[in-house]
């Protein structure tokens, strides 16, 4: 960050002082700006009519989950009921594509589920089972795309002093500093303290404007999830950061109509931030680039030989179409940017090699 740049954060940094009534902690005004009875998610056009993930980029995604699904069913050893749980399913555009990837016998033991606080979408097939939590004790394949980001966090932020402090805000998105993070929320601070570690300029003290955003919730989401699995794999796919890279100012965010806008915690749009997946990870689990866990299935970007389009040019096309879609998929600075936590339960990574 230049200084200029430095000098316009400082000076839109959050006061501690004069701070507006009826403001909150970040973590409360997203729930119910995102979640509440007038949410941005239960808006009936759903996360797609907002942003693009993997699973609206490509049916590529979809037939990579379904492979990654047959692995863990040979890993489990063909079990009679085989799950697969689409947790935070936005409409079922990913469980109703895993359906219809997965070989007929397959599909003929798996219950699909998805997961998701919005009402059922109308014409989903009506093999998907749709519930608000997890289905416990489960065999099989827990699937999470871009849910972590959305389960609402608090946020900390240095003053003057370089003293950490909650980040209040009010509906209308505008910040002020409440108390201290030490005695307001002792949890919160221990987190911070081992998970997002602020520099220290050489009076031993951060920089004023520092922000952390606080993925202890976050934490508890992701263990609870992986709990509900009585065997199998639980993934998690998001945006991520690890320890020694977290971003000094934040990644807390909103989206609306495909644009970033500022975050507004009014319903008006989408309230996310980046994820500290390598504090969310339980014992065993290990983070991967989404580039290489698509890889790994099968999905590559390599153009077909030019020697197709002489013999089936046809057929040609159809691998030129599928080798751009993998290439957006796998791409640098763009979704193969994702990170995907495997969390295996009583078997052996099925994507290690």
């Amino acid at each position: 960050m230049t200084d200029g740049t430095q000098r316009a954060h400082d000076a839109g940094a959050p006061k501690s002082a004069g701070a507006p009534a009826g403001v909150r902690g970040w973590r409360a005004a997203t729930e119910e700006a995102l979640y509440g009875p007038r949410g941005f998610y239960r808006r009936p056009e759903g996360p797609a009519g907002h942003f693009r993930t993997s699973v609206h980029a490509s049916p590529l995604f979809a037939g990579a989950v379904a492979g990654l699904l047959c692995r863990v069913d040979e890993a489990l050893g063909h079990p009679p009921e085989l799950a697969f749980v689409d947790l935070g399913a936005g409409r079922g555009e990913l469980v109703a594509g895993v359906l219809a990837a997965l070989p007929g016998e397959v599909a003929g033991r798996t219950r699909a589920v998805a997961v998701e606080r919005a009402d059922r979408p109308d014409g989903l097939d009506h093999r998907i089972e749709w519930r608000t939590e997890p289905p416990p004790a489960r065999r099989g394949l827990l699937f999470a795309n871009e849910w972590l980001d959305n389960v609402p966090l608090d946020v900390a932020a240095t003053d003057r002093d370089g003293v950490v402090r909650q980040v209040l805000v009010a509906p209308d998105g505008t910040e002020s500093l409440g108390r201290p993070l030490a005695a307001a929320a002792p949890a919160d601070a221990a987190w911070a303290h081992r998970w997002w570690p602020l520099p220290t300029g050489p009076d031993g003290r951060p920089a004023p404007g520092l922000r952390i955003e606080i993925g202890r919730p976050r934490d508890t989401a992701w263990a609870a999830a992986a709990a509900t699995l009585a065997a199998g794999l639980a993934v998690a796919v998001d945006y991520a950061h690890p320890r020694t890279a977290r971003p000094p100012y934040g990644t807390l965010t909103g989206f609306r109509a495909g644009r970033e806008v500022p975050p507004v915690p009014d319903g008006s749009c989408d309230v996310t931030a980046h994820v500290a997946l390598d504090a969310c990870a339980l014992p065993g689990g290990r983070l991967l680039a989404q580039r290489a866990a698509l890889h790994a299935l099968g999905v590559s970007g390599r153009r077909p030989p030019i020697a197709l389009a002489t013999g089936d040019p046809a057929g040609y096309l159809r691998a030129l179409a599928r080798a751009g879609e993998a290439a957006e998929l796998t791409a640098p600075g763009g979704l193969g940017d994702f990170t995907w936590l495997l969390q295996p339960v009583g078997i052996d990574d099925p994507l290690s090699d």
